[in-house]
Parts: C-alpha cells; structure tokens; sequence
C-alpha cells in the first residue's frame, strides 16, 4: 500500500481537532520523508504558540477570577484622549465567565486587521456591549478628562445588562454607584478591559473614517500620525479639531461634520 502524499498528511493534521491530531503526530512520527517532518514541526510549533497564548490569557484574566463571586464583570476603556481631531469614544464590555478570545490585547499592540477581526468576535461573545461618545465640542466645552468620564458613564449606560462591578483602565469614573477596580495599564491585564478596548478603538476609528469620506482633503485617518504645524499649514479649523490645539484660526469655512452626527449616533446605539 502506497503511502500518504505529504499534501494529504497535511490535509488531515488540518482538519483534525486537538486531541486527534496529537495521535496522528504520532503515527506519522516514523515516516522519515522530510517533507512530512517538516509537516510534525509546523504542527508542533503552532500547539506551542496555542499553549502560550493560553498562558498569557490566563494572566489577563487575574482581576476576573479574583472578582469571580460577581456576576457580570464589566470592562472600561477609552481612545481618543491625545488626538488633535475627532471625539473620545469609550466602550464598555462585559463578556461570560470562562470566555476565551485567543490574542485579545491591548488594542494599541494590535494591527488594525487584528482589531477588527476580535472586534467581531468580541460582539459576537459577549454578553453586553456599550458605547460612549463626547464630541470635540464637548471636549473643549468641559476639558479632555471630564469629556473622557462623561463618554465611559454613557457607555454604562448604554449597556442593556446592568454590571456589578467595572474593571476600568486606570481611572475612578465619578458619579458612579456600581464599585469600581482602577487597573493601571488594565488593557494589557484584563481581558475585559482589552475587549472595552478594541470595541471603543474600531468604533472610533471607523467614525474618522467616516469624516475622510465628508472632507477627504482633511488626513483624519486613524492611523495617520501628523504633527500641529503640518495641519496648520495645510487645513482650516474645523469643529472636529479641539480648539485648546493651537490650529489656524480661519473660521470661514463652513463645517459639514455634522454630515457624519448620524454615523456617530448609530455606532453608539448599536
């Protein structure tokens, strides 16, 4: 009998679960073909990978399983604080106990392909997700930290199962009752926090996008790093930019953001 081509050993090792494909590992140990021990070391190292991976998750969840005695354990984060233009956004995320999303982080350590792949994965798990926004207006009207509390009591609030306890990044959110757990660089120790994280990170990012679309001459991309003196040179003042920035004082142009107030509130209320 002729044996396995190394494209169907492939196949197999593929398509097996976990607990198969360690036995077929073994019977396929013996065959001396390089190609098919190149094949077991692919393997091997991704069960590797898988295992650290899992150990790094099990240290992000710390803050859960030590507040395991409360039901619904709610992550907070927020983006936004240090650009010149567009709102704060922040999420709120409560996932189910025992919930495993492999590579959730802090979404700064994450490309922005890998944010929006948790992202989905991160609505489709969990139990309630809420959405906070204060636009630049709000920003200069109350400055960056109040605007930043405002947009995370907005997120509670917009949860449709009420937590009982927030692990949030960092900070004490005033005025409000639910306990709270400030967790210094929480979105690289609790899962929760991560999962607040990516979801307030795409949504806002999705949002600058949406204000490229109504100015493309105005480089608002997320990711796109430009320096004051460069936009002062290039754009008016617009009422997405924060005018505690020192941008051009030219306020004739007529501002059409509010052409995108429609995508800020539904990404909010969904």
């Amino acid at each position: 009998m002729s044996k396995e081509s190394i494209k169907e050993i492939d196949s197999r090792l593929k398509m097996a679960e976990d607990a198969e494909r360690e036995q077929l590992m073994k019977v396929y140990a013996p065959d001396d073909r390089a190609g098919v021990q190149k094949l077991l070391e692919k393997y091997r190292k991704q069960k590797e990978k898988l295992l650290a991976e899992k150990e790094r998750l099990a240290k992000m969840r710390q803050y859960e399983e030590k507040y395991a005695d409360h039901a619904f354990i709610c992550g907070i984060d927020e983006v936004g604080r240090g650009p010149l233009a567009g709102p704060v956004v922040a999420g709120a995320v409560i996932l189910p106990k025992e919930c495993e999303i492999l590579y959730i982080n802090d979404s700064k350590k994450l490309s922005a392909a890998k944010r929006d792949e948790l992202y989905d994965e991160i609505m489709d798990k969990a139990v309630a997700v809420g959405l906070g926004m204060a636009s630049p207006a709000r920003i200069d009207e109350i400055n960056i930290l109040q605007a930043t509390y405002e947009a995370m009591r907005q997120a509670i609030g917009n949860l449709k199962v009420k937590p009982d306890l927030l692990l949030n990044d960092a900070v004490t959110i005033p005025e409000v009752v639910i306990p709270q757990v400030p967790i210094i660089k929480g979105d690289a120790k609790s899962v929760s926090i991560a999962a607040a994280s990516i979801v307030a990170k795409v949504t806002r990012d999705r949002l600058m996008e949406e204000y490229d679309k109504v100015l493309p001459d105005m480089d608002s991309r997320p990711t796109k790093v430009m320096d004051q003196q460069n936009i002062s040179k290039r754009f008016r003042r617009l009422d997405r930019h924060r005018s505690t920035e020192e941008v051009l004082s030219d306020t004739s142009y007529k501002n059409p953001s509010e052409q995108v107030e429609d995508q800020i509130q539904k990404a909010i209320g969904e």
